[in-house]
């Protein structure tokens, strides 16, 4: 068991967002550049050495969702903006949930120019772990055009679930789309499995989105969320 997983587990709450970095990039998955303030002048800090336009999202055990509690700010271009970012986002969870317990806010650089996908993962009843693929946006909320499969994982498995997919072609440059990193895709996807494996007090991952680059330039999550 990772120890971020064992102390939240003790103090009964789930990984926050810094948490989840930190637990993906022991398993050398990799992570937007963020920072974790606890002020404005150390939201300022942040912004500086990672560089505008950032991202400023809160961390608190007890918002899940949040974008629903006005907890996220995007497209940061500056130190004044940032400012009125940071107390608006403080305003909007307090009001969202006034006993809410605000670990600080994560600022994050803004990321650009990749395809959406989401990678997912339930303990299934019947069969354990299952992980999940799918693109992004429409392709998953309205088309439900996603993948699955049972661990262990392999990376022919990985691929699988990438081109059984309905939108696959997007994927391979198909109406105008450049041709993105499947490779790489799929290696994040066997890297998430052996995470998940180690650590069977998962009960639900999601990382949405995820961003696939070029064929050639990786892949970035985005945002992550997991469940003990």
């Amino acid at each position: 068991m990772h120890k971020l997983i064992g102390k939240a587990l003790a103090d009964e709450y789930h990984l926050n967002e810094a948490e989840a970095w930190e637990l993906f990039s022991d398993y050398g998955i990799p992570t937007p550049q963020h920072q974790l303030a606890r002020s404005v002048e150390e939201a300022l800090d942040a912004a500086k050495r990672i560089g505008y336009p950032v991202v400023m999202k809160i961390v608190s055990r007890n918002i899940l969702h949040k974008s629903d509690a006005g907890g996220v700010e995007v497209n940061i271009m500056d130190d004044e903006g940032l400012s009125e970012a940071y107390h608006a986002i403080i305003e909007n969870v307090l009001a969202y949930k006034s006993d809410a317990v605000i670990d600080g806010i994560l600022v994050c650089e803004m990321l650009k120019g990749g395809l959406e996908c989401i990678i997912g993962m339930t303990q299934d009843a019947s069969f354990g772990p299952t992980l999940m693929f799918g693109l992004g946006g429409i392709f998953v909320e309205v088309l439900e055009d996603v993948s699955f499969r049972v661990l262990p994982l392999s990376k022919e498995d990985a691929l699988s679930m990438i081109y059984e997919i309905k939108a696959s072609s997007l994927l391979q440059g198909a109406r105008g789309q450049v041709a993105r990193d499947v490779d790489a895709m799929a290696e994040l996807m066997l890297k998430v499995a052996i995470m998940i494996e180690d650590n069977p007090e998962i009960k639900e991952l999601d990382i949405n989105p995820c961003f696939v680059f070029e064929a050639g330039g990786g892949i970035m999550p985005v945002d992550a969320r997991v469940m003990l």
